[in-house]
């Protein structure tokens, strides 16, 4: 090792040790990629009598989706009285159909009895699931209640 002192050698590995974590982090950030969501009708919005529920997908076919108009204003609610949400139906647990359960206003999976409350943004109240439900982001346009966006990640999907 004649010309090489400590000094030296730190220096250079410490300089090889940034090169290497710059490349490796370089390819993440320009690979970062933002997902398109269709914007679809799904209720008029005089139609809404107050307790509706609404099925349909979102943001494809096999995304089952519940749009719901609840008692009374809500975080992320549309519509006149802000009380109108929308969230998908695959519990975040296992991805078993959850259901919406009128007399406790709360959506609950059947398979292992997780709870999300859809009047504190599909909030996990109780069971195994991890984080909350993904709520459909909305926009009331031309009379029509309109399923624009996700916010969360469906079951199954990335």
């Amino acid at each position: 090792m004649d010309g090489v002192n400590r000094r030296d050698f730190i220096k250079t590995g410490a300089a090889g040790l940034a090169a290497a974590t710059v490349a490796g982090v370089a390819p993440l950030t320009s690979a970062s990629q933002t997902t398109e969501y269709p914007a679809i009708n799904v209720a008029a919005l005089d139609t809404l009598e107050l307790g509706a529920e609404v099925a349909f997908e979102y943001p494809d076919a096999s995304a089952p989706s519940v749009l719901l108009r609840l008692k009374e204003a809500v975080p992320g609610g549309v519509g006149p009285g802000k009380d109108i949400v929308a969230y998908s139906l695959l519990c975040t647990h296992k991805g078993c159909p959850v259901n919406f359960l009128s007399e406790r206003q709360m959506l609950v999976c059947p398979c292992h009895w997780s709870s999300f409350d859809p009047a504190k943004k599909g909030r996990l109240i109780i069971g195994q699931a991890s984080q909350s439900l993904p709520m459909i982001q909305l926009e009331v346009r031309g009379g029509m209640v309109r399923a624009v966006g996700m916010d969360g990640l469906i079951y199954g999907r990335h």
